[in-house]
């Protein structure tokens, strides 16, 4: 067991600065920093949070059964099963009265480890009966009254908000069809399917110009939006069934020129599993994250923790069988 990040040690450290990194010492790590309640912060000692939680569970899920800690990945389910609101959705953090976007990693993460089966599917009823705002009445003025000669998008396609009842966007909608998309086959109703196709057709509106995607505003005043590299990596990732458009290999030709100038931890290793999964050639991961490791002590973020060991197992497990299915395969 690897110690606390806020408690250090000269051997972890001299260890990270002379070899790379492991999907193992991530795990671990996530391990020795679980709250004593079952969930994770947002950073080691933080307070537990939803989104966190589940991204947790899923990293410590991709070293597959044989590495898999029960007791761990019981506790974290139990936390999520216990933030759950009345209504199957899931708040950002509990105590909050208002379900959101993280309902979809929760109901993810909880199907990915097995059981839950009830919480899942009160989960799912929730993600397919929150709608945004496109398509209300309200929205339908505010576009003809001017605000379409300021965003350019058609808001007759929707997707996922952060928050119900307000607009779609790209990585909550992104999360919300992965969440679908590693569904068991008989899960999937009419209603599912449907949903899904729109929520696509929503994303390849929301695409920049030049390829990939910023938050969700293509073009504003004229002027096309800079695509960014979180948002493309989970758009691509959700829209790996469609591999063959030309707007996934324009948005990946972009994801591929830009990855020699990612600076971030939590980018590195979403846009290494992006392409990776795309069958696109990227330089090795670990040596990378050892490197950003020794320069910025990415290990306080656990979102950064969680996505550097769903990467770095796509490797090391490839000839064994995962539990998770995260970030797609």
């Amino acid at each position: 067991m690897l110690p606390a990040e806020n408690g250090g040690s000269d051997a972890t450290q001299d260890a990270l600065n002379s070899a790379p990194l492991t999907g193992t010492f991530c795990r671990e790590f996530l391990l020795t920093n679980q709250n004593p309640d079952g969930g994770w912060g947002y950073h080691p000692t933080s307070p537990s949070g939803v989104e966190a939680t589940a991204w947790a569970l899923l990293g410590l899920m991709s070293g597959g059964r044989v590495w898999l800690p029960s007791q761990p990945c019981d506790r974290a389910c139990d936390w999520l099963l216990h933030a759950q609101l009345g209504d199957g959705a899931w708040p950002a953090f509990p105590g909050q009265p208002q379900g959101c976007w993280t309902t979809s990693l929760a109901s993810w993460a909880l199907q990915a480890h097995g059981g839950s089966v009830q919480a899942v599917e009160r989960g799912l009823h929730w993600v397919l009966n929150a709608w945004p705002a496109e398509g209300t009445l309200w929205w339908r003025l505010r576009q003809a009254v001017g605000r379409s000669a300021v965003v350019r998008q058609d808001s007759s396609l929707r997707g996922w908000s952060w928050t119900p009842g307000t607009a779609s966007w790209v990585e909550p909608t992104a999360y919300a069809l992965l969440l679908l998309r590693n569904l068991p086959a008989e899960m999937l109703t009419s209603q599912m399917k449907k949903r899904r196709r729109l929520a696509e057709r929503m994303l390849y509106n929301r695409m920049c110009p030049s390829g990939g995607w910023n938050s969700g505003n293509p073009l504003v005043y004229g002027v096309a939006g800079v695509p960014r590299v979180g948002p493309t990596s989970w758009a691509l990732l959700a829209l790996i069934d469609h591999a063959e458009r030309a707007e996934n290999r324009i948005s990946l030709d972009w994801l591929e020129q830009t990855f020699g100038e990612i600076r971030g931890a939590a980018s590195l290793a979403l846009a290494h599993r992006c392409l990776t999964a795309y069958g696109r050639q990227a330089p090795p991961l670990a040596p990378m994250l050892g490197s950003l490791y020794a320069r910025n002590r990415f290990f306080e973020n656990t979102l950064a923790v969680a996505w550097a060991a769903l990467a770095l197992s796509v490797n090391e497990n490839r000839s064994s069988e995962t539990s998770s299915g995260a970030l797609t395969s």
